[in-house]
């Protein structure tokens, strides 16, 4: 990590919008590394995951042409404990393991690390700060309903599902309110960014 100045770990319920938020630092100049991204290449055609999640949970989860049916496996997943958990033991190793070689090859003054289930993983070690951005629950089952056409139902499973909405701001070194607008969300992260830059600086100098 000797290329990045300060570590951020970004992190909020499904719907929060951390997509947008990364994307945002991204434009400011931050170096952004998407664990959701990582997860697809790797559960994708010749992811070094997907043969693995085939022998724990069967052919059935494929596709005609081969690949992941990610409806068919969200579905056993979110409504069988010990099925996510197998899951998650395939891929959260292979996830964090790819954060960490593209985070050493970062040349930055910050990197931005989105892990939606940063807490539940204990991966907030390897952060400096830990980013929360937040909305209200009904926005944010609205916005997952809009966007991906799951049931309220289905929604609230997965937020269930996720670590409780008041734990996680508690966590929280900087806090994101993304209920807002596009304008007021890049007013706060003109703020953030600065600062972060700031202590990247301050840290580069300690330990020169």
């Amino acid at each position: 990590m000797s290329g990045v100045g300060l570590v951020v770990a970004l992190t909020g319920g499904i719907g929060s919008g951390k997509t947008t938020v990364a994307e945002r630092l991204a434009d400011l100049g931050a170096g952004v590394i998407d664990t959701d991204e990582i997860a697809h290449a790797l559960t994708g055609r010749d992811g070094a995951a997907l043969d693995p999640i085939v022998a724990a949970f069967g052919p059935q989860i494929l596709r005609p042409d081969g690949t992941l049916d990610r409806a068919r496996l969200r579905g056993i997943v979110f409504t069988d404990p010990s099925a996510r958990a197998r899951l998650e033991a395939i891929l959260h190793p292979r996830i964090e393991a790819v954060m960490l070689e593209r985070l050493a090859a970062l040349q930055t003054d910050y990197a931005v690390l989105v892990i939606p289930l940063l807490f539940e993983t204990s991966q907030e070690r390897h952060a400096d700060r830990v980013l929360v951005v937040d909305v209200p629950e009904p926005l944010q089952i609205a916005r997952v309903r809009q966007r991906s056409g799951l049931s309220e139902t289905e929604v609230r499973r997965i937020i269930a599902s996720q670590i409780p909405r008041h734990e996680r701001n508690a966590r929280a070194d900087d806090l994101i309110d993304n209920s807002g607008t596009l304008t007021d969300l890049d007013a706060q992260l003109q703020t953030l960014h600065l600062n972060y830059i700031r202590l990247a600086a301050e840290r580069a100098r300690r330990t020169r």
